[in-house]
């Protein structure tokens, strides 16, 4: 027998041939979802079918990431994916890379064309993004009255603040018209003066939350003054009106939680401003308590009684020091003039008279001291001690003492 094959050899030739195919490589398939599994693996396991057949399907686990929803049995989806043979059992099969429910392709085109539309236009840039405030004494809400969403609002910004207002404006966030309600919702709350806005719903499909894609909505919030969140779906969801807000929330709940400011928060932390602001107080009293009882001391210092009494101390102090100089110096010029005293009491004629001299004075008043000054008859007054004695010369006589030299008149005399 000729030309004789394996089993492995016809599946990998079948497989080859699929591989071959371009078409099979990137392929759109559409069909309903049965037999879903996903494997601990993290592989997900199914098979699309239609009026007319079944094709089994497999997206591997690094495949997922794409995937924003899960799959169930009955949903209507549309898998991009390559179609080859799974060698082993001989059977072909879709190996699916992306999947999206049917009808949400041409929606996501329309999502893609205007988010670069948009963007292209600004409306996305953050220079025109308004700073959510920090404390608000009114909310606006622009969401379903009905629904899970504003429920979770109000629950949220009551258990945080109560004594914030919450204003309600009931729109339509699902159907034909919903877009053009909330864009109305959006212009009526800013009339209305809130501080901010809230725009959401809760999750759903692309379908469900396709109003907040419309270019009314985003215009509607771009243009308005008054900042506005975004809180649309679940966190996984994305809209257009979320770029265009000035701050997204990925749930209602916590769109409530950044625009409502948790009020024991706020008295928790006035009180600790208050500790600190008490600290800070007492710290500077001291600090200026010091500085005031150092300008005091120095003021004390600089004070004129301060300055009169040290002038005072210090006059004292030099009437003291010139007291005592003269009282040195009279008591030297004491002493000086007790020794002059007693030189002048060594040449004092009355001293000499006392003991036993006697003053000789002619008329004229001439100290007589030689007997040439003294001739006969001549009327002379003689001091002794108490008193003055007048005497007449009746003769005068030369006379040698020992130990005195004679004039040479004297020697004169005696030679004669």
């Amino acid at each position: 027998m000729k030309n004789v094959y394996t089993v492995k050899q016809v599946n990998s030739y079948i497989k080859n041939m699929f591989t071959q195919d371009f078409m099979l490589s990137r392929i759109y398939v559409k069909g309903e979802i049965s037999n879903c599994k996903y494997h601990t693996s993290g592989h997900i396991y199914f098979s699309l079918k239609d009026e007319s057949g079944t094709i089994a399907c497999v997206m591997f686990a690094g495949s997922r990431a794409g995937l924003s929803f899960r799959l169930q049995d009955g949903q209507q989806v549309i898998v991009l994916g390559a179609v080859s043979v799974y060698e082993r059992d001989g059977k072909y099969q879709l190996y699916a890379r992306e999947i999206v429910r049917d009808g949400v392709g041409a929606l996501y085109e329309r999502f893609e064309a205007l988010k670069k539309e948009l963007s292209e236009m600004g409306m996305f840039a953050t220079e025109y993004k308004q700073p959510i405030p920090r404390y608000v004494s009114t909310v606006g809400i622009v969401t379903a009255p009905t629904g899970a969403a504003v429920r979770d609002i109000i629950n949220i910004a009551g258990r945080r603040n109560p004594y914030v207002q919450l204003i309600l404006y009931p729109a339509q966030v699902q159907g034909d018209g919903a877009a053009q309600s909330v864009a109305q919702g959006i212009r009526a709350l800013e009339k209305k003066q809130v501080d901010v806005i809230i725009v959401g719903r809760g999750g759903g499909s692309i379908e469900d939350l396709w109003a907040f894609n419309e270019e009314t909505v985003a215009r509607a919030i771009f243009d308005c003054t008054v900042p506005i969140i975004s809180a649309v779906g679940h966190e996984t969801d994305t809209t257009i009106a979320d770029f265009v807000a000035d701050m997204r929330a990925p749930t209602p709940s916590a769109a409530a939680e950044l625009a409502v400011y948790d009020v024991r928060e706020v008295r928790e932390r006035l009180l600790a401003y208050r500790e600190a602001l008490r600290r800070t107080i007492r710290l500077e009293t001291e600090t200026r308590r010091k500085i005031l009882e150092h300008a005091a001391l120095r003021l004390k210092l600089a004070h004129p009684r301060q300055r009169l009494n040290e002038s005072r101390q210090y006059a004292a102090d030099l009437d003291t020091k010139i007291r005592a100089l003269m009282t040195e110096r009279l008591t030297r010029e004491q002493h000086r003039l007790a020794l002059c005293v007693e030189k002048m009491k060594g040449l004092s004629p009355l001293l000499k008279l006392s003991q036993g001299y006697s003053y000789v004075q002619s008329e004229d008043g001439k100290n007589v001291k030689s007997i040439a000054q003294a001739e006969q008859g001549q009327c002379l007054d003689i001091y002794v001690t108490d008193g003055k004695i007048r005497a007449q010369v009746l003769a005068a006589e030369p006379l040698s003492y020992p130990g005195r030299e004679m004039s040479g008149e004297e020697r004169r005399r005696e030679e004669k």
